[in-house]
């Protein structure tokens, strides 16, 4: 399918107008397609030629204001439009469309568990043409008025207001102007719990079999949304612009949600089936806010191109974790974007792939390599440079800025210097200058103290700064300074912090004596990484649990963290530091971040084999100390802890002492009773290790489907079947993988599923073969079934564990010679950076 060119979308747009799409829909004509009659009013300018996009199992027919077209001349995706006369336009089509099992147009999913189908769309970033016909680029804005024929049994949502005219035929309230990407259907069975707030009607939704979860969660669920929505009317002028607010949580879904106006759609992974911890459930209300902070940013206001990707999702992000934390019982949001999503940002920053927060115009010429752009840089760094804005003008003016850019482009599309403009219309400050330096240029700064000591006790320092490949950035940062508690072994008090402007503020000098740990980025205000002085890494190291503040700590791991990707810490000293202070730390987050970076990069990547078995014995040790911990009634409040720990010590098991027990028992000692996810984690486990017999493995993951049937279930029984240590099983998971077409290939969270499990350290002799068949393998896969399954296997069934030179000449190889297509380049770039650099890193860690 050729992707659509900026200069083609440009010129349609100064030759067209698009006003109203009358769709409908067939969701009745079986498992495989459904009907499409698009009918599109639009105006054109001047005479000239253009084309609509559309992609078909069958193209019936077309007329153009009452003249048939011919089908035939329907080439891959887009159909030719010749010979327009200036004036209103009617383009009519009929087709019968293809549903989709790997998450993109028109997705359809059947429940194993109870045998019920659903479908629901997914129209970005160009696969409106998949469902119904369309000028498919956003700056072509129109009104969609949507008509679905469904089961009778269904019910259907959408962008408006859903009425059933009689059984199975729904009509959905016209929207007001959105872009076509926006457009949003779900029908099926769906449990819904409905309620009204401020005067609109409110939904959640998921399908049948997880009724009792979202039940149970629905009070919570609504709390978040209300207390959100209210407070986005709070510090937005504008209105919230559309006539409902459902959100559905929907089966297969590739992204975590979709911001369709009026339908959000999420993951439904966000219905817990099992127990979670309290940062997995601020994690499902951060995403219900920054979906929100879309229906102005992005729905309302939207980019012209998509090289401004970045004004939808940075904006989404930073007011995401920023609302949550000030409107809802989850204050401590940045502590979680801190060590768990900033890191993102880092790593895809100093790839070969990286690009500028904002990309120049010719950076994205078609939508492919737009494509290409959601990604740490457009999400983390992007909202980490916003929340150094809003550090550096004030949130006053910030929000200014934001509500004269609503009120100037409400239900239109605005551009990157369009929105510098309004900021700048609210500060003195010279905006236009700091966006130069923040989202045109690429790379992290680094920040590096220089403390000095004089004889009569007084101390100053300096900060030095590595600049970004395309020169540094200026930074509003803290600086905190902290003391040993004299009264409290290993607690460590906050002295007053310094305000710093880097690079302006040079040296300053202090008195009193040097304060035991400095510490650059304290509250974590600006983007880039941090060191610290010697004295400053001894206190740390000594008394890193004792800082009061947890997002103070998470600057520090995240210090670590870096230290070690960049050669600077032995992956070891990490450990040991995980060692000592994560029994004692209190913020969920941190221990959940922590522990993930030291068991799958640290154990798994980063130290040698002959050492692996050492780090795992160390996680199981932290892990059990962290159970002792809270154990007890008494420890109630800390069952979260308790989850993350039983978690790690199942994941870092080397043998099948204590998790079989766990299994054959139901129930850890002292709690948690194992639930679906965490005996579905045992068993996997004890695949990889081969704990058992082959046959007695087998047995028991199919009777453990048996007791789940669910679709969690099925993905979880891929998962442990791809991971038993034998051969016919490995071969029985790559043909399953490898499989591009007909009823056997997988969905894609089957794909990924299977993928995940299929890949283990332990089994690196038996997998060794299936390294370059990898690379040999997957760019037919790639273009054989689209972008999402090309970026599912780059980044899940990458051989990851071959952390080898040879894996790297195989990859280069491929990128050379295996013409991949660019969303398996991108992503086999992005690994064979992150595999370069554990490399290094490992290498390093074997000489030492």
């Amino acid at each position: 399918m050729p992707a659509l060119q900026r200069d083609e979308a440009q010129t349609r747009a100064r030759l067209i107008d698009v006003h109203r799409y009358d769709i409908a829909l067939d969701l009745t004509r079986g498992e495989d397609r459904f009907g499409s009659r698009t009918v599109i009013h639009f105006t054109a300018r001047t005479d000239g030629d253009t084309f609509v996009e559309l992609r078909p199992a069958e193209l019936h027919s077309v007329t153009l204001d009452g003249h048939p077209l011919d089908p035939a001349d329907l080439d891959d995706n887009r159909l030719p439009l010749t010979g327009l006369a200036p004036g209103a336009h009617e383009l009519r089509l009929d087709a019968t469309m293809r549903y989709s099992r790997t998450g993109e147009g028109m997705h359809r999913f059947t429940d194993p568990a109870d045998g019920e189908s659903y479908v629901y769309t997914q129209l970005f970033l160009d696969d409106v043409q998949r469902v119904f016909a369309a000028f498919d680029q956003p700056d072509l804005k129109a009104v969609f008025a949507l008509t679905v024929t469904a089961p009778t049994d269904w019910s259907v949502l959408g962008n408006g207001i859903a009425t059933q005219r009689d059984p199975g035929h729904w009509t959905l309230a016209p929207t007001p102007l959105i872009s076509s990407y926006l457009v949003a259907v779900a029908a099926g069975p769906w449990h819904s719990v409905r309620t009204e707030h401020a005067g609109l009607p409110f939904g959640i939704h998921c399908r049948r079999s997880l009724a009792p979860h979202l039940d149970a969660d629905a009070d919570e669920i609504l709390d978040l949304t209300r207390r959100c929505f209210d407070r986005y009317h709070q510090i937005f002028e504008e209105p919230y612009p559309f006539d409902s607010y459902d959100q559905a949580f929907v089966p297969e879904f590739n992204a975590g949600a979709m911001e369709n106006p009026g339908l959000v759609t999420f993951r439904d992974e966000f219905v817990f089936r099992s127990a979670v911890t309290d940062t997995e459930r601020q994690t499902r209300g951060m995403v219900i806010s920054h979906e929100m902070a879309h229906m102005w940013f992005g729905d309302l206001v939207t980019l012209q191109w998509w090289d401004d990707i970045w004004l939808n999702e940075s904006f989404a992000e930073y007011m995401g974790y920023q609302v949550l934390a000030e409107a809802t019982r989850f204050t401590d949001t940045w502590t979680d974007f801190a060590i768990a999503r900033k890191g993102w940002g880092y790593d895809a920053d100093q790839r070969p792939s990286t690009h500028p927060v904002a990309p120049a115009p010719e950076d994205v010429p078609d939508t492919a390599s737009a494509l290409l752009n959601f990604d740490g840089i457009s999400y983390a760094k992007g909202a980490s440079a916003l929340r150094q804005l809003v550090a550096w003008i004030g949130e006053k003016d910030f929000l200014a800025g934001i509500n004269d850019h609503f009120a100037r482009h409400r239900f239109a599309n605005a551009t990157l210097a369009d929105f510098i403009d309004s900021l700048a219309r609210a500060t003195d400050r010279d905006v236009h200058a700091w966006a130069e330096r923040w989202l045109r240029t690429t790379g992290v700064d680094t920040l590096t103290p220089v403390v000095r000591e004089a004889a009569d006790g007084n101390w100053s320092v300096s900060v030095e700064q590595a600049g970004s490949p395309d020169g540094s950035r200026p930074h509003r940062l803290t600086v905190g300074l902290y003391d040993h508690d004299r009264t409290t072994t290993g607690r460590l008090v906050p002295r007053e912090p310094l305000t710093w402007d880097v690079p302006d503020d040079g040296t300053r000098s202090a008195t009193g004596g040097r304060p035991a740990l400095l510490l650059l980025n304290d509250q974590d205000l600006t983007y880039a990484k941090v060191r610290l002085d010697p004295v400053s890494w001894d206190t740390a190291l000594g008394a890193l649990s004792g800082l009061p503040d947890p997002l103070t700590r998470a600057v520090v791991w995240n210090a670590a963290r870096d230290m070690v990707r960049d050669g600077e810490l032995a992956p070891a000293a990490y450990l040991d530091a995980a060692r000592a202070h994560l029994p004692y730390e209190t913020d969920l987050a941190l221990v959940q971040g922590v522990l993930a970076f030291a068991r799958t990069q640290i154990a798994d990547r980063y130290l040698p084999p002959t050492q692996r078995h050492t780090a795992l014995a160390a996680l199981t040790a932290l892990s059990r100390d962290i159970l002792r911990r809270t154990e007890g009634p008494e420890h109630g409040s800390e069952a979260g802890l308790r989850l993350t720990a039983v978690r790690a010590f199942i994941d870092s098991a080397t043998t099948p002492e204590g998790i079989q027990d766990w299994l054959d028992d139901g129930s850890v000692p002292g709690g948690p009773r194992l639930d679906p996810e965490l005996r579905w984690r045992i068993l996997g486990r004890l695949a990889t290790l081969g704990a058992a017999p082959l046959d007695e493995l087998r047995t028991a993951i199919d009777a453990e489907l048996a007791r789940d049937p669910s679709a969690t279930g099925r993905e979880g029984a891929a998962r442990c079947h791809a991971a038993l240590p034998d051969p016919a099983a490995k071969q029985a998971a790559w043909d399953a993988l490898f499989t591009t077409d007909g009823p056997a290939a997988l969905s894609n969270y089957l794909f990924t599923a299977t993928a995940t499990g299929f890949w283990a350290p332990e089994q690196l002799d038996l997998l060794r073969p299936y390294v370059a068949r990898y690379f040999t393998d997957v760019p037919a896969l790639a273009a054989a079934r689209g972008p999402a399954l090309a970026e599912a296997a780059g980044r899940h069934a990458f051989p990851a564990p071959f952390v080898e030179d040879h894996t790297l000449h195989l990859g280069e190889a491929c990128l050379t010679d295996g013409n991949p297509t660019p969303a398996l380049r991108r992503k086999l770039i992005d690994q064979l950076d992150d595999l370069r650099r554990a490399v290094q890193v490992r290498a390093a860690a074997e000489n030492a």
